[in-house]
Protein backbone atom coordinates (compact mmCIF):
# COMPACT_ATOMS: atom_id res chain seq x y z
CA UNK A 1 0.00 0.00 0.00
CA UNK A 2 2.76 2.38 0.27
CA UNK A 3 4.60 1.85 -2.62
CA UNK A 4 1.47 2.52 -4.33
CA UNK A 5 0.88 5.76 -2.23
CA UNK A 6 4.12 6.42 -3.23
CA UNK A 7 3.21 5.77 -7.49
CA UNK A 8 0.50 8.30 -6.79
CA UNK A 9 2.47 11.04 -5.37
CA UNK A 10 5.28 10.54 -8.02
CA UNK A 11 2.82 10.43 -10.16
CA UNK A 12 1.08 13.55 -9.46
CA UNK A 13 5.02 15.36 -9.49
CA UNK A 14 5.17 13.98 -12.64
CA UNK A 15 1.75 15.10 -14.58
CA UNK A 16 2.50 18.52 -13.47
CA UNK A 17 5.84 18.89 -14.38
CA UNK A 18 4.73 17.23 -17.86
CA UNK A 19 1.95 19.69 -18.55
CA UNK A 20 4.13 22.67 -17.43
CA UNK A 21 6.91 21.42 -19.89
CA UNK A 22 4.43 20.85 -22.45
CA UNK A 23 2.42 24.24 -22.12
CA UNK A 24 6.24 26.40 -21.89
CA UNK A 25 7.25 24.17 -25.08
CA UNK A 26 4.17 24.81 -27.06
CA UNK A 27 3.59 28.31 -26.23
CA UNK A 28 7.42 28.84 -27.41
CA UNK A 29 6.69 27.36 -30.84
CA UNK A 30 4.02 28.76 -31.25
CA UNK A 31 4.86 32.42 -31.00
CA UNK A 32 7.56 32.00 -32.96
CA UNK A 33 5.00 30.58 -35.99
CA UNK A 34 3.74 34.27 -35.04
CA UNK A 35 0.06 33.22 -33.09
CA UNK A 36 -0.90 35.92 -30.76
CA UNK A 37 -1.00 34.98 -26.99
CA UNK A 38 -4.77 35.84 -26.68
CA UNK A 39 -5.09 33.13 -29.14
CA UNK A 40 -2.34 30.87 -27.26
CA UNK A 41 -3.61 31.62 -23.74
CA UNK A 42 -7.63 30.02 -25.20
CA UNK A 43 -6.20 27.53 -27.01
CA UNK A 44 -2.85 25.89 -26.77
CA UNK A 45 -2.60 26.65 -22.68
CA UNK A 46 -5.94 25.29 -22.30
CA UNK A 47 -5.03 22.21 -24.12
CA UNK A 48 -1.64 22.04 -22.04
CA UNK A 49 -2.98 21.89 -18.62
CA UNK A 50 -5.82 19.54 -19.57
CA UNK A 51 -3.04 17.10 -20.88
CA UNK A 52 -2.73 15.26 -17.74
CA UNK A 53 -6.65 13.97 -17.76
CA UNK A 54 -6.11 13.52 -21.87
CA UNK A 55 -3.36 11.34 -21.32
CA UNK A 56 -4.49 9.72 -17.94
CA UNK A 57 -8.19 8.95 -19.37
CA UNK A 58 -6.47 7.47 -22.72
CA UNK A 59 -4.48 4.78 -20.29
CA UNK A 60 -7.49 4.13 -18.22
CA UNK A 61 -9.95 3.66 -21.36
CA UNK A 62 -6.97 1.25 -22.88
CA UNK A 63 -6.94 -0.63 -19.60
CA UNK A 64 -10.85 -1.61 -18.84
CA UNK A 65 -10.81 1.37 -16.32
CA UNK A 66 -13.52 3.59 -17.71
CA UNK A 67 -14.98 4.24 -14.69
CA UNK A 68 -11.52 5.98 -13.42
CA UNK A 69 -11.65 7.74 -17.28
CA UNK A 70 -15.20 9.08 -15.99
CA UNK A 71 -14.82 9.99 -12.32
CA UNK A 72 -11.39 11.70 -13.50
CA UNK A 73 -13.14 14.50 -16.33
CA UNK A 74 -16.37 14.82 -13.76
CA UNK A 75 -14.31 15.60 -11.15
CA UNK A 76 -11.20 17.53 -12.52
CA UNK A 77 -14.10 20.08 -13.72
CA UNK A 78 -15.88 20.22 -10.80
CA UNK A 79 -12.14 20.74 -8.83
CA UNK A 80 -11.23 23.47 -11.53
CA UNK A 81 -13.86 25.46 -10.52
CA UNK A 82 -14.57 25.35 -6.92
CA UNK A 83 -11.08 24.24 -5.91
CA UNK A 84 -8.61 26.28 -8.37
CA UNK A 85 -10.58 28.81 -8.83
CA UNK A 86 -11.53 29.02 -4.96
CA UNK A 87 -8.14 28.41 -4.05
CA UNK A 88 -6.89 31.46 -6.63
CA UNK A 89 -9.42 34.06 -5.27
CA UNK A 90 -8.53 33.72 -1.90
CA UNK A 91 -5.19 35.03 -2.93
CA UNK A 92 -6.27 37.66 -4.92
CA UNK A 93 -9.56 38.44 -6.18
CA UNK A 94 -9.91 38.31 -9.40
CA UNK A 95 -12.45 40.65 -11.96
CA UNK A 96 -12.65 39.44 -15.33
CA UNK A 97 -12.65 41.95 -18.59
CA UNK A 98 -12.31 39.93 -21.33
CA UNK A 99 -15.78 39.15 -23.70
CA UNK A 100 -14.49 36.01 -25.13
CA UNK A 101 -14.36 34.45 -21.95
CA UNK A 102 -18.22 35.77 -20.50
CA UNK A 103 -19.22 33.85 -24.25
CA UNK A 104 -17.61 31.09 -23.31
CA UNK A 105 -18.90 30.69 -20.13
CA UNK A 106 -22.45 29.00 -21.44
CA UNK A 107 -20.80 26.94 -23.95
CA UNK A 108 -18.71 25.20 -20.90
CA UNK A 109 -22.45 25.05 -19.20
CA UNK A 110 -23.88 23.71 -22.43
CA UNK A 111 -21.41 21.50 -23.03
CA UNK A 112 -21.89 20.20 -19.82
CA UNK A 113 -25.40 19.47 -20.18
CA UNK A 114 -24.77 17.68 -23.32
CA UNK A 115 -22.34 15.23 -21.51
CA UNK A 116 -25.50 14.78 -18.97
CA UNK A 117 -27.96 14.30 -22.46
CA UNK A 118 -25.33 11.19 -23.51
CA UNK A 119 -24.69 9.44 -20.03
CA UNK A 120 -28.78 8.51 -19.40
CA UNK A 121 -28.55 5.22 -21.28
CA UNK A 122 -25.78 4.36 -18.89
CA UNK A 123 -23.05 4.03 -21.84
CA UNK A 124 -20.76 6.62 -23.41
CA UNK A 125 -20.75 4.83 -26.98
CA UNK A 126 -18.05 4.97 -29.68
CA UNK A 127 -21.05 7.42 -31.45
CA UNK A 128 -21.14 9.53 -28.23
CA UNK A 129 -17.02 9.79 -28.54
CA UNK A 130 -16.57 11.34 -31.90
CA UNK A 131 -19.32 13.60 -31.79
CA UNK A 132 -17.42 15.11 -28.57
CA UNK A 133 -14.39 14.67 -30.65
CA UNK A 134 -16.36 16.51 -33.52
CA UNK A 135 -17.51 19.41 -31.52
CA UNK A 136 -13.76 19.74 -29.84
CA UNK A 137 -12.43 20.93 -33.28
CA UNK A 138 -15.16 22.89 -33.98
CA UNK A 139 -14.55 24.78 -30.46
CA UNK A 140 -10.82 24.92 -30.87
CA UNK A 141 -11.96 26.89 -34.65
CA UNK A 142 -14.69 28.88 -32.92
CA UNK A 143 -11.45 29.85 -29.70
CA UNK A 144 -8.85 30.42 -32.75
CA UNK A 145 -11.37 32.37 -35.06
CA UNK A 146 -13.12 34.63 -31.85
CA UNK A 147 -9.38 35.48 -30.37
CA UNK A 148 -8.28 36.56 -33.96
CA UNK A 149 -10.58 39.25 -33.74
CA UNK A 150 -9.08 40.96 -30.80
CA UNK A 151 -9.86 42.08 -27.39
CA UNK A 152 -9.44 45.41 -25.52
CA UNK A 153 -5.86 46.14 -25.36
CA UNK A 154 -5.51 45.92 -21.66
CA UNK A 155 -6.81 41.92 -22.05
CA UNK A 156 -4.52 41.22 -24.87
CA UNK A 157 -1.33 42.61 -22.29
CA UNK A 158 -2.77 40.35 -19.73
CA UNK A 159 -2.08 37.45 -21.82
CA UNK A 160 1.27 39.08 -23.42
CA UNK A 161 2.69 39.38 -19.91
CA UNK A 162 1.78 35.85 -18.68
CA UNK A 163 3.24 34.14 -21.98
CA UNK A 164 5.85 36.27 -22.37
CA UNK A 165 9.14 33.53 -22.49
CA UNK A 166 13.07 34.61 -22.58
CA UNK A 167 14.75 34.16 -25.55
CA UNK A 168 15.90 30.63 -26.18
CA UNK A 169 16.82 27.97 -29.45
CA UNK A 170 14.43 26.57 -31.03
CA UNK A 171 15.76 22.98 -30.26
CA UNK A 172 15.08 24.11 -26.04
CA UNK A 173 11.60 24.76 -26.84
CA UNK A 174 10.98 21.19 -28.72
CA UNK A 175 13.56 20.13 -25.95
CA UNK A 176 10.49 21.00 -22.83
CA UNK A 177 7.54 19.43 -25.43
CA UNK A 178 9.27 16.03 -25.52
CA UNK A 179 10.34 15.89 -21.56
CA UNK A 180 7.07 17.16 -21.00
CA UNK A 181 5.38 14.19 -23.25
CA UNK A 182 7.41 11.42 -21.82
CA UNK A 183 6.83 12.89 -18.14
CA UNK A 184 3.13 12.76 -18.52
CA UNK A 185 3.18 9.55 -19.95
CA UNK A 186 5.21 8.04 -17.11
CA UNK A 187 3.55 10.25 -14.17
CA UNK A 188 0.25 8.93 -15.56
CA UNK A 189 0.88 5.17 -15.64
CA UNK A 190 1.95 5.43 -12.24
CA UNK A 191 -0.76 7.60 -10.99
CA UNK A 192 -3.46 5.14 -12.72
CA UNK A 193 -1.89 1.99 -11.34
CA UNK A 194 -1.36 3.08 -7.79
CA UNK A 195 -5.38 4.51 -7.97
CA UNK A 196 -6.38 1.10 -9.31
CA UNK A 197 -4.13 -0.65 -6.84
CA UNK A 198 -5.28 1.13 -4.01
CA UNK A 199 -8.93 1.61 -4.52
CA UNK A 200 -8.76 -2.28 -5.23
CA UNK A 201 -7.54 -2.74 -1.63
CA UNK A 202 -9.50 -0.41 0.04
CA UNK A 203 -12.92 -1.47 -1.72
CA UNK A 204 -13.72 1.89 -3.27
CA UNK A 205 -15.19 2.33 -6.91
CA UNK A 206 -12.83 3.24 -9.48
CA UNK A 207 -15.39 6.40 -10.24
CA UNK A 208 -14.60 7.86 -6.42
CA UNK A 209 -10.59 7.16 -6.66
CA UNK A 210 -11.39 9.29 -10.19
CA UNK A 211 -13.55 11.83 -8.98
CA UNK A 212 -11.17 12.49 -5.85
CA UNK A 213 -7.47 11.74 -5.90
CA UNK A 214 -6.89 11.59 -9.47
CA UNK A 215 -8.76 14.56 -10.33
CA UNK A 216 -7.12 16.65 -7.63
CA UNK A 217 -3.75 15.59 -9.06
CA UNK A 218 -4.40 16.29 -13.35
CA UNK A 219 -5.79 19.83 -11.70
CA UNK A 220 -2.65 20.58 -10.28
CA UNK A 221 -1.44 22.25 -13.96
CA UNK A 222 -4.31 24.70 -13.64
CA UNK A 223 -3.87 25.42 -9.96
CA UNK A 224 -0.62 26.94 -10.79
CA UNK A 225 -1.45 28.61 -13.64
CA UNK A 226 -4.52 30.27 -12.00
CA UNK A 227 -2.73 30.94 -8.58
CA UNK A 228 0.42 32.53 -10.31
CA UNK A 229 -2.11 34.40 -12.55
CA UNK A 230 -4.39 35.40 -10.26
CA UNK A 231 -1.25 36.99 -8.26
CA UNK A 232 -0.50 39.04 -11.34
CA UNK A 233 -3.57 40.50 -11.39
CA UNK A 234 -4.49 38.15 -14.60
CA UNK A 235 -8.16 37.65 -13.84
CA UNK A 236 -8.57 36.27 -17.72
CA UNK A 237 -5.81 34.71 -17.68
CA UNK A 238 -7.10 31.93 -14.89
CA UNK A 239 -10.45 32.52 -16.32
CA UNK A 240 -9.57 31.58 -19.36
CA UNK A 241 -7.39 28.47 -18.31
CA UNK A 242 -10.49 26.51 -16.45
CA UNK A 243 -13.18 27.08 -18.54
CA UNK A 244 -10.95 25.97 -21.76
CA UNK A 245 -9.95 23.16 -19.98
CA UNK A 246 -13.48 22.03 -18.66
CA UNK A 247 -14.63 22.68 -21.85
CA UNK A 248 -11.90 20.36 -23.32
CA UNK A 249 -12.32 17.74 -20.82
CA UNK A 250 -15.45 16.87 -21.66
CA UNK A 251 -15.49 17.43 -25.77
CA UNK A 252 -11.62 16.07 -26.06
CA UNK A 253 -10.76 14.11 -23.39
CA UNK A 254 -13.86 12.06 -22.84
CA UNK A 255 -14.51 11.97 -26.60
CA UNK A 256 -11.08 10.57 -27.49
CA UNK A 257 -11.71 7.84 -24.26
CA UNK A 258 -15.02 6.79 -25.70
CA UNK A 259 -13.49 6.00 -29.04
CA UNK A 260 -11.12 3.81 -27.62
CA UNK A 261 -13.67 1.65 -25.60
CA UNK A 262 -17.41 2.55 -24.55
CA UNK A 263 -17.34 4.00 -20.88
CA UNK A 264 -19.80 2.18 -18.95
CA UNK A 265 -21.42 4.75 -16.44
CA UNK A 266 -21.30 2.83 -13.53
CA UNK A 267 -20.81 4.10 -9.35
CA UNK A 268 -21.05 7.99 -10.72
CA UNK A 269 -24.15 9.21 -9.28
CA UNK A 270 -26.71 11.62 -9.60
CA UNK A 271 -25.24 13.90 -7.10
CA UNK A 272 -21.57 13.44 -8.93
CA UNK A 273 -23.32 15.19 -12.21
CA UNK A 274 -25.34 17.54 -9.96
CA UNK A 275 -22.53 19.20 -8.02
CA UNK A 276 -20.42 19.45 -11.70
CA UNK A 277 -23.78 21.65 -13.40
CA UNK A 278 -23.93 23.93 -10.43
CA UNK A 279 -20.16 24.26 -9.90
CA UNK A 280 -20.26 25.39 -13.81
CA UNK A 281 -23.50 27.43 -13.27
CA UNK A 282 -22.01 29.52 -10.50
CA UNK A 283 -19.72 31.11 -12.06
CA UNK A 284 -22.97 32.78 -14.35
CA UNK A 285 -23.88 35.24 -10.72
CA UNK A 286 -19.90 36.32 -10.88
CA UNK A 287 -20.12 37.68 -14.34
CA UNK A 288 -23.60 39.63 -13.70
CA UNK A 289 -22.36 41.06 -10.64
CA UNK A 290 -19.53 42.85 -12.09
CA UNK A 291 -17.15 40.28 -13.07
CA UNK A 292 -15.08 39.88 -9.79
CA UNK A 293 -14.82 36.98 -7.83
CA UNK A 294 -14.22 38.34 -4.34
CA UNK A 295 -12.27 36.13 -1.52
CA UNK A 296 -15.75 35.48 0.26
CA UNK A 297 -17.05 33.78 -2.79
CA UNK A 298 -13.51 31.66 -2.94
CA UNK A 299 -13.89 30.64 0.25
CA UNK A 300 -17.04 29.66 -0.08
CA UNK A 301 -16.46 27.57 -3.58
CA UNK A 302 -13.87 25.96 -1.73
CA UNK A 303 -15.94 25.06 1.27
CA UNK A 304 -18.55 23.01 -1.05
CA UNK A 305 -15.79 21.31 -2.75
CA UNK A 306 -14.14 19.97 0.79
CA UNK A 307 -17.76 19.18 1.94
CA UNK A 308 -18.57 17.34 -1.45
CA UNK A 309 -15.13 15.69 -1.72
CA UNK A 310 -15.87 14.66 2.16
CA UNK A 311 -19.08 13.11 1.68
CA UNK A 312 -17.47 11.43 -1.00
CA UNK A 313 -15.11 9.82 1.12
CA UNK A 314 -17.10 9.21 4.20
CA UNK A 315 -19.45 7.33 1.76
CA UNK A 316 -16.83 4.82 0.78
CA UNK A 317 -15.78 3.75 4.10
Amino acid sequence: MLTHSLYILVGMILLALGAEGLVRGSTGLALRLGITSLVIGLTVVAFGTGSPELVLSIRAAAAGNGGIALGNVVGSNISNICLVLGVAALVKPMRVRSELIRRQLPIMIAVTFMLIAMLIDGTLSRLDGGVLVTSAVAYTVFAYVMAKRGETRRVEAEFDAALATDARPVWQDALMLSIGLVALLVGASLLLNGAVFIAEGLGISQVVIGLTVIAIGTSLPEMATSVSSALRGEADVAFGNVIGSNVLNILAVLGVAALIRPIAVVGLSGVDLAVMVASSVLVLPIMWRGSILSRWEGALLLTGYVVYVGSLIGKSF
